[in-house]
């Protein structure tokens, strides 16, 4: 960090192209500070990269880390949110100006269909118009994240043909060698964890379209990738587990067989990695961190719990206390917990730690 804050330092005032290569670092920079655990410190570096950003494309970037940040961490937004927030309105260069360049749109609609789907609004899909062309857009201007996103809205509302298009094509786009070093993108938006999310999802649309051989691959990929990215005892890594455990759910219940030994395992380590709080503690009504995750493999694993006539009290309290947490505006933890209605899918997008 301090090599980075100096690299700065250094490049302030200098000639040209100084501008691009500071703001490269300050991205840099938030990203370093998130995955050191430093949210508001990522997102005030955010910020401070907006005010001062080169260019558009630079202001975008930063506005799209901040927003997927404060998805991560629950706060109250809405789809009226814009990259011109924190800056100067006065601003009439056309290079400042991101919405008269389709790719920066895209960017922001996607982020704005993002937010519009947490918060359970069906005017989300108004925000994909610019997707109409499965391929528009990827591999080009950085606009991979923007398509996970309307991957996964596609994957909510059943559209599996076109979901599918849009995850093989952003995996293919994010394996390219070169590709994150020329990407503006940062903290949870970075190319690595569109490249982890987009593993992740394509492992559930598999799932839910019964390929469980494919799923279990995908997802075993994307289990690899958040120990390797991230370490084995990183959120993201119990944010993958608990949809290996849901694979393996849908897969017993769609073959007739029972896994429950294996799926009691799963969820055991994805609530011990995220850290999830004892079910008689108080933490519950307080401000908790990848809630939606946490109540959603509570609910699972209660599930698991009451069928077995010697631990159904255990599921009862766990039941209870994952529907006291569950604070998701799309779904119920009821209908989150079924697979039957292809209108109301739960897909958990792992860069924002969400159940969308």
């Amino acid at each position: 960090m301090r090599i980075l804050e100096q690299g700065a330092s250094n490049l302030q005032g200098g000639g040209e192209g100084s501008a691009e290569a500071v703001g490269m670092i300050m991205l840099a920079m938030s990203t370093l500070l998130y995955r050191s655990g430093r949210r508001q410190d990522a997102m005030e570096k955010l910020k401070a990269t907006q005010q001062v950003a080169p260019s558009a494309a630079f202001r975008v970037a930063a506005w799209e880390a901040t927003m997927g940040l404060s998805m991560e961490a629950y706060q109250d937004i809405n789809t009226s949110v814009s990259p011109d927030d924190l800056v100067d309105l006065s601003i009439k260069d056309d290079n400042m100006k991101w919405s008269n360049q389709d790719h920066l749109k895209s960017r922001v609609n996607a982020i704005k269909g993002l937010i519009a789907l947490i918060n359970g609004e069906t005017e989300s899909a108004l925000f994909f118009d610019g997707y109409k062309d499965p391929f528009a857009g990827v591999g080009n201007e950085h606009t991979e994240n923007a398509v996970l996103s309307y991957g996964e809205y596609l994957h909510c509302v059943g559209d599996y043909p076109l979901a599918t298009q849009m995850y093989e094509r952003v995996l293919e786009t994010t394996s390219m060698e070169d590709m994150s070093g020329n990407v503006l993108a940062a903290c949870n938006m970075a190319t690595e964890e569109v490249s982890l999310g987009a593993t992740c999802s394509y492992g559930q649309l598999l799932s839910h379209s019964g390929k469980f051989s494919e799923a279990e691959d995908y997802l075993t990929r994307a289990l690899k990738k958040a120990e390797e990215q991230f370490g084995a005892n990183h959120p993201k890594v119990g944010i993958v587990l608990t949809c290996v455990a849901r694979m393996y759910k849908l897969k017993a219940k769609s073959e007739g067989s029972s896994s429950i030994m294996v799926q009691e395992g799963l969820y055991r380590k994805a609530l011990e990695v995220l850290k999830a709080p004892a079910i008689n503690s108080e933490s519950v009504s307080r401000l908790m961190d990848w809630r939606d995750i946490i109540s959603l493999a509570r609910g699972e694993y209660a599930e698991l719990l009451l069928v077995q006539s010697n631990r159904k009290a255990e599921g009862e309290r766990m039941k209870e206390w994952a529907e006291d947490a569950w604070r998701n505006r799309r779904l119920s933890l009821a209908q989150a917990l079924e697979f039957s209605r292809p209108s109301k899918l739960t897909v958990v997008d792992t860069r924002i730690g969400r159940v969308i």
